[in-house]
């Protein structure tokens, strides 16, 4: 089985964005995959960019995939338990249901944002951020 942990993000919403996606078998990643995708993304925009690389690159991996993803609305919408309801995201969604047909079996599999590989896929999408001058802003108490 091969696995996939996807992440999209940006900063602001909509703001800079970028994806991250790695392709493991069991607990070996094969490859890592991270890219600026705009300046006006979403985060859920982001989200299903990074699952559409991610069935791209698994594509060359195998056949039976798992793909891990934090974004809850992205698996919500492709099992069915949510509409597609922007228009920015339903070609996004129709681009993941044509990709599906190159799998002889795939799972969407909801991960917490601290799930070991999906850090990983984090980190990648803010790196790229960072590396483009888009700095997480920090918050001080006082």
């Amino acid at each position: 089985m091969i696995y996939t942990s996807s992440d999209g993000g940006c900063r602001g919403n909509p703001g800079p964005g970028a994806i991250g996606v790695l392709v493991r078998k069991d607990k070996t990643i094969l490859t890592k995959y991270s890219a600026f995708i705009g300046r006006q993304i979403t985060n859920n925009i982001a989200e299903y960019e990074a699952l559409i690389k991610a069935l791209e690159m698994a594509s060359k991996f195998g056949k039976k995939i798992t793909c891990c993803l934090d974004s809850e609305l992205v698996v919500n919408q492709l099992f069915g338990k949510y509409k597609v309801k922007n228009p920015r995201l339903l070609p996004l969604f129709l681009k993941v249901q044509k990709l599906q047909e190159n799998f002889d079996l795939i799972r969407y599999r909801y991960v917490r944002r601290e799930n070991y590989y999906q850090r990983i896929a984090d980190e990648l999408l803010n790196r790229e951020l960072t590396k483009r001058g888009f700095y997480k802003k920090k918050f001080v108490k006082g």
